[in-house]
């Protein structure tokens, strides 16, 4: 039995490392840190100038990037619930350390954590 756990556990870990990395690098190529400067078109720059890249081969990375970011965000779509999951139990374990008071405050800065999520270009 405690085998199966120890997998268990082991597979949700790995899960949750890859789903991060795969976050990582989706949010880095797509643009999403952007107004850090770190963007698509800058990445493209730095890799032509850094590695000789010929028009060619800077439009063939154009295409990888694309192609990355699609695959990306399908991974993202997917993993998505079980990141929404993750999220409502931390909160619910969250609620239950607050009094009531604090519950009211946490509930109205979780609503506008959500409406800030959903008005984020993805």
């Amino acid at each position: 039995m405690r085998k199966v756990y120890f997998y268990f556990v082991l597979t949700f870990l790995l899960g949750a490392v890859v789903g991060a990395g795969g976050m990582f690098v989706f949010a880095w190529y797509a643009g999403h840190w952007q107004q850090r400067g770190f963007n698509r078109e800058r990445i493209i720059r730095h890799f032509k100038s850094e590695l000789n890249l010929t028009d060619p081969q800077v439009q063939q990375l154009r295409q990888i990037l694309d192609d990355t970011g699609k695959r990306l965000t399908d991974v993202q779509k997917q993993m998505e619930p079980q990141f929404q999951a993750v999220r409502e139990e931390t909160r619910n374990r969250i609620r239950q350390i607050l009094n009531p008071d604090q519950v009211a405050k946490f509930n109205e800065l979780v609503r506008k954590w959500d409406e800030r999520h959903r008005q984020r270009p993805h």
